[in-house]
């Protein structure tokens, strides 16, 4: 029945919306309102605003990968070729690709010269009155912290340039991305510090600093994580608190001696917690909409970090909710947490108790990654439980999960036991679907890796266990070291997303059961 449709939808949608912070909800009203008031009046923003820059000293930073080549630009995996002038709003690969073009992260790759540069900063600046996603606060946030590394390293003076980036940044200003908080905060306030010390506008320089101190606070935990919990995140918000450093240590031209120190001591916080979860081999688990080949890695962000005169210490993770074992043999990333902040848990999956795992150096037991941020069936596919190392009773998601970057009902976990070598945990999100508890217990041993799960309820429920096994492992190597009795096990393929909009077909074991299962990972 349509009512009945429209009544779930409506429960969903209470689900989601509850967990929001007040300022999320006067902002997201506020910006909608103004905006309708706005266009009634005619009113708009102003693309060239009287500036005066000064020099701005910066050590290098990290190189972005290559992805323009004159009028061809390449971003997740996606070609596209302008024939005549560059079409700074294209659409047809989705909004996260546009997003990508107007960043103008391609200025810091190795191959670009300042002419180049400075040709496709013009380009977008003549063609600003029909911009449209390019100038939304998100992206000129990374834009004008592209454009001010650029011309510095550049030592361009060019004040057709600096009209138009600080009229971006009163843009900025007047839209700072209170209504979504987390990461999109913070890049507009690294971005923020950017401005204000480029152009000296001290309204830019308080407003960076009360969001950095206020922010950084909440958003870092403990152990210096990135409250978002996705290892790709914590990546770029960390490469972005350097850049930060980097301008603070470099041009004392304001008295922030704390906020430089305040800056330094979270770093070095979160270059503890990426030491400590980056694999051996230098990569990263991909939990929560984390993927290859967008932020830098693990290896450039310690490099870059000790040319900055930090400190790379490996920490003990615990508030993130990840735990990290390791011997001479495996390497093992497990997942006991919540799945994020609960007033922003878009990079959040239905993953809850899921892990990676390798072996001699090599991934064995992987995430199935992330391939695309579009509201669709893949996207859908990606963030479900089916699509992690963990288990899925009667085919429903632990946490709801649904359009592009929403949570509804989500799980919660409670740590039930840890030590050195095991912990065991239970997670409640199946308990007002189906009056059932998830428990399940790691313990890591020198020669492999017990799983034990225990379903809590009074009725029997359909209990799927997955596996999901790297595009390099056959079912050889899965019948070698995966060992379970008394349950039914079937080896699938499924689709390994190790970057966006890329796909490699691997193996999946799915094991079915009741109540309990054993799994061993034996070596």
């Amino acid at each position: 029945m349509r009512w009945q449709s429209n009544s779930k939808k409506i429960i969903r949608f209470y689900n989601t919306v509850k967990y929001l912070q007040p300022v999320q909800i006067y902002y997201r009203l506020y910006y909608t309102l103004r905006s309708r008031l706005r266009r009634f009046s005619g009113f708009c923003y102003q693309h060239s605003v009287a500036s005066k820059s000064v020099n701005i000293m910066l050590e290098p930073s990290i190189f972005s990968p290559n992805s323009s080549d004159c009028n061809a630009f390449t971003f997740l995996n996606i070609t596209h070729h302008f024939k005549n002038k560059i079409d700074w709003n294209i659409s047809k690969y989705g909004k996260l690709w546009t997003y990508n073009l107007t960043y103008f992260d391609f200025l810091h790759q190795k191959n670009m010269t300042g002419n180049e540069g400075l040709r496709l900063m013009h380009d977008f600046i003549d063609q600003n009155l029909h911009v449209k996603d390019g100038l939304e606060p998100f992206p000129i946030s990374l834009r004008g912290i592209n454009w001010i590394k650029f011309i510095s390293y550049h030592k361009i003076q060019d004040q057709k340039i600096d009209d138009n980036l600080y009229a971006q940044y009163h843009i900025l200003m007047d839209n700072v991305e209170y209504h979504l908080l987390g990461n999109h905060l913070l890049e507009n306030a690294f971005s923020l510090l950017f401005g204000a010390y480029y152009f000296q506008d001290e309204n830019l320089h308080v407003k960076a600093r009360e969001i950095l101190f206020k922010e950084l606070n909440e958003q870092i935990l403990g152990d210096g994580a990135h409250f978002e919990l996705s290892p790709m995140y914590h990546q770029i918000m960390l490469f972005r608190l350097l850049d930060c450093i980097n301008l603070l240590h470099n041009n004392q031209q304001t008295n922030d001696k704390d906020l430089l120190a305040f800056l330094q001591q979270k770093a070095e916080q979160m270059l503890g917690w990426l030491k400590t979860i980056t694999f051996k081999d230098g990569s990263i688990p991909l939990f929560n909409d984390s993927t290859n080949h967008i932020a830098p890695t693990s290896g450039e962000l310690f490099d870059y970090a000790m040319r900055l005169h930090l400190h790379v210490k490996e920490t003990i993770l615990k508030e993130c909710g990840y735990r990290q074992y390791e011997n001479e043999n495996y390497e093992c990333v497990v997942d006991v947490g919540n799945i994020g902040p609960d007033y922003i848990p878009g990079h959040a999956h239905a993953d809850t108790f899921g892990f990676e795992l390798h072996l001699n150096n090599k991934p064995f037991i992987v995430d199935t990654g992330v391939s695309t941020y579009e509201t669709n069936a893949r996207r859908m596919l990606e963030r479900a439980t089916a699509a992690h190392n963990t288990v899925e009773l009667n085919g429903l998601d632990q946490s709801d999960v649904w359009g592009a970057f929403r949570v509804a009902n989500r799980a919660y976990v409670t740590v039930v036991q840890e030590n050195r070598n095991s912990i065991k945990a239970v997670h409640h999100g199946y308990e007002k679907k189906l009056g059932a508890l998830h428990e399940r217990e790691f313990i890591f041993e020198n020669n492999g890796v017990k799983i034990i799960d225990n379903i809590i309820a009074k009725e029997e429920h359909q209990a799927v266990a997955r596996i999901h096994f790297h595009p390099s492992v056959d079912e050889a190597m899965i019948h070698k070291h995966i060992v379970f009795h008394d349950a039914e096990g079937v080896i699938k393929t499924y689709r390994y997303a190790p970057e966006f909009n890329q796909h490699v077909d691997a193996k999946v074991l799915e094991i079915r059961f009741i109540k309990k299962l054993k799994v061993t990972i034996a070596l």
